[in-house]
């Protein structure tokens, strides 16, 4: 089963950020409203309540989604400086024709297409939107030997894993483990992390570590260990935090989980929902992690 369900993205123009996705991407609304308040509730962002926001799927109909929350940003917030969520990747069918689709768009190109050695799975890029969101987009070649790997079925397709930078990355595996039901993949991977090296000017050759977290050979979470002058991310009062603000997963051993939940868990309707249970938890940096029964 495919745990991933959405990533949502706090944005200052909703509507510019709807027609960006749309153009660029493919996505189209499929909900649109106003943050109900116990939601807003369940994030432990109370002023985020009464926000406009969308839903967008991508246009090969994949029920993965993105969710744009629309609020004030932040001053002085930039992508990769602190822990939490920090990157959405994204299936394409060919990253070369998502490179050149980039090109002029308000995407910036921070990472062009590389192959990465010993990976030879994959073929990435990495762009930066208007509001400091990364998004990689990634060809999928092949499955790994433990795990299977989507394969796009649109030139820009879903969603597939979303990336957390942690200040201490073996003690959110562990908690990851315990709170919510997955499995570690691969853990403690050294390698070349140009995004990380420039967020942080350190040396280019640097390597810096990386796990991923499973259930069953679904691999849909990567979890980074951030350098030391990583921050906690910065947010208005009351706020869901800037850039990539939360991560919703299926679990079908929903009532195993032990939380603790900000607020118990509620029915909830629409498209990322579908009338089943959800409920949030924070980890250890304060990331949110929205889970919902299967």
């Amino acid at each position: 089963m495919k745990l991933l369900r959405a990533a949502t993205l706090t944005v200052s123009d909703l509507e510019r950020s709807i027609a960006n996705y749309a153009k660029y991407f493919d996505y189209s609304v499929v909900e649109r409203g106003d943050v109900p308040a116990d939601l807003a509730a369940s994030w432990q962002a109370p002023a985020s309540a009464g926000l406009p926001y969308a839903v967008m799927q991508p246009s090969s109909g994949a029920e993965v989604y993105l969710r744009l929350i629309q609020q004030p940003p932040v001053a002085g917030y930039q992508a990769l400086r602190s822990y939490g969520w920090n990157a959405i990747e994204i299936c394409v069918q060919d990253v070369l024709t998502a490179n050149a689709r980039m090109e002029n768009s308000p995407f910036e190109i921070i990472g062009p297409p590389r192959e990465i050695e010993g990976l030879d799975a994959i073929y990435p890029m990495q762009v930066k939107g208007p509001d400091e969101e990364i998004v990689y987009l990634t060809q999928i070649r092949d499955d790994l030997p433990a795990f299977d790997l989507p394969r796009a079925a649109s030139t820009i397709d879903k969603l597939f894993i979303l990336v957390l930078g942690c200040s201490d990355m073996k003690a959110s595996l562990d908690w990851m483990v315990r709170h919510c039901g997955l499995a570690v993949g691969r853990e403690e991977m050294e390698i070349v992390y140009t995004m990380i090296a420039k967020a942080y000017d350190l040396p280019m050759e640097q390597l810096h570590k990386i796990s991923t977290m499973i259930h069953g050979r679904d691999v849909f979470l990567e979890l980074d260990q951030y350098p030391p002058a990583a921050i906690p991310r910065p947010h208005h009062e009351g706020m869901l935090v800037p850039g990539c603000a939360v991560g919703t997963l299926w679990h079908p051993e929903f009532d195993s989980l032990p939380g603790p939940w900000i607020t118990p868990p509620t029915r909830r309707d629409g498209p990322i929902y579908q009338g089943k249970r959800a409920a949030t938890i924070k980890d250890l940096d304060g990331a949110l992690i929205e889970i919902v029964e299967a």
